[in-house]
């Protein structure tokens, strides 16, 4: 039985008052995909104050990674509220708190003995983990990447590579900030093949070693234009999220951590995005077998909640003394209870091998459009983590950010809601509920081919 049923055009009547309340009353600052406007939500669809009901391709931006209101994160908040709502960490600690470190210390057992300090949201914790490993080396450059995006805080902003429309107007920003190239096999000039079979070594089945050629470009920037003796951290997502969902190899990952251990450079990967079963393991370094010195959590942390953690080296976090990094609402109750929640679904392993066969039914699907649309580039991700590159003409590669945008708007007013991203804009992403069945999926993706036909 279809999920989407659409009982009114799209938006519908009370949809547009309220937009029409969102202009005079509401900041224009948060973007809005669509014009809808959420009564409430279950599982993989959400349905407006009209009554029509949406498959949910977007998971509020890859955050409910286990559905809306999964009913064991659903009950643990019940419980919690019952107890207490706030006392914050700072004042009288409480148990929730603590034992949820612990956990996410045992993530990391290739950097043990860890420590987590718990926030809000992902850019505070990228700002926190800026500090640590500037406490910790006494160094103050940071080396982010192309197509990466940290956050919307001020050195998160200076980490974002995209300027519009995340840092128009907000300068200056923070000092001591350096971009390198990211491992963006599509657009890399002049590379063929698989980097997935790239080795770490020398020696590489490529005519051309695409990982070398960007870890070399990134040393020669650490080199010349800084000095390796002057770099605090490198931070990179294991898939630029915002930047098109672009998976970095394991071979340059690794490459990258060689180096960082060679020059004393705390390497931080900002997970953000990628975590929680998104990639189709728990975080995503445990299947690229690299393990940083710092990990950055959030969005599917807590299923919903706002709670994010930096994880990691036990001297690295201990760096920071007493009163250093905190917040009022940093780890509190409710969100701590949630992640333990997410926490105890994930130890069932077939959340995970679900989340995988959903990964493995996009690329499939995503691979058959590639074969029957011409505007499509490039098919990529990892694990249920999937996008569509779209292009005016393959050969050129140019981007195509109207097309996105027809797809975008085609979809939501068919009753499915999909999201673009990309530093030209021109990528759909796809970041389905890790607990969607093939029903549901298969539906969506069937708008998704209409609109795709649509551009023909």
């Amino acid at each position: 039985m279809p999920s989407i049923h659409l009982k009114t055009e799209i938006p519908g009547p009370r949809s547009r008052k309220l937009n029409e309340l969102r202009h005079e009353h509401v900041s224009p600052g948060p973007f809005h995909t669509t014009p809808v406007i959420a009564s409430h939500a279950e599982g993989s669809v959400v349905t407006d104050v009209d009554g029509n009901s949406f498959l949910d391709f977007s998971s509020g931006i890859g955050v409910t990674n286990l559905g809306h209101r999964d009913p064991a994160v659903m009950q643990a908040v019940a419980e919690q509220a019952e107890k207490f709502v706030h006392t914050s960490i700072n004042v009288v600690a409480y148990e929730g708190y603590i034992r949820l470190a612990e956990r996410l210390n045992a993530l990391l057992p290739k950097a043990a003995p860890c420590k987590t300090f718990l926030a809000n949201s992902g850019a505070e914790a990228v700002e926190n983990a800026i500090k640590f490993a500037r406490v910790k080396t006494g160094r103050q450059a940071v080396i982010a990447f192309e197509h990466g995006y940290h956050g919307r805080t001020y050195m998160a902003m200076a980490l974002t590579a995209k300027a519009h429309p995340y840092k128009s107007g907000f300068a200056p920003f923070p000092a001591e900030v350096y971009r390198a190239p990211y491992p963006d096999f599509y657009r890399w000039p002049g590379v063929q093949g698989d980097p997935g079979s790239c080795p770490q070594a020398t020696e590489c089945p490529l005519e051309r070693c695409f990982c070398r050629e960007v870890f070399n470009s990134f040393a020669e920037i650490a080199r010349g234009q800084i000095g390796e003796q002057n770099v605090a951290a490198v931070i990179i997502e294991p898939v630029a999220g915002e930047g098109g969902f672009v998976p970095a190899p394991a071979p340059f990952l690794n490459m990258l951590r060689q180096w960082c251990d060679e020059h004393g450079v705390v390497l931080i990967f900002d997970e953000v995005q990628t975590g929680f079963g998104r990639t189709g393991s728990l975080l995503a370094c445990h299947q690229l077998d690299v393990t940083p010195d710092l990990v950055v959590m959030a969005k599917g942390l807590a299923n919903g909640l706002p709670l994010s953690a930096v994880t990691g080296r036990a001297e690295v976090i201990d760096a920071v003394g007493l009163g250093g990094v905190g917040g009022t609402y940093c780890g509190n109750p409710l969100a701590c209870a949630a992640s333990h929640a997410v926490l105890d679904r994930f130890e069932d392993p077939a959340v995970l091998a679900h989340a995988c066969h959903i990964g493995e039914m996009l690329r499939h699907r995503l691979e058959a459009f590639a074969k029957r649309f011409r505007c499509i580039g490039q098919t990529r991700g990892l694990g249920p983590m999937r996008a569509i590159e779209l292009v005016s003409d393959p050969v050129t590669k140019q981007p195509n950010k109207a097309a996105a945008q027809a797809v975008v708007q085609y979809a939501y007013e068919h009753g499915l809601i999909l999201m673009a991203c990309g530093t030209h804009g021109n990528v759909l992403r796809f970041l389905v509920p890790l607990t969607m069945n093939d029903e549901d999926l298969n539906e969506g993706l069937g708008v998704v081919e209409d609109a795709l036909a649509s551009l023909e």
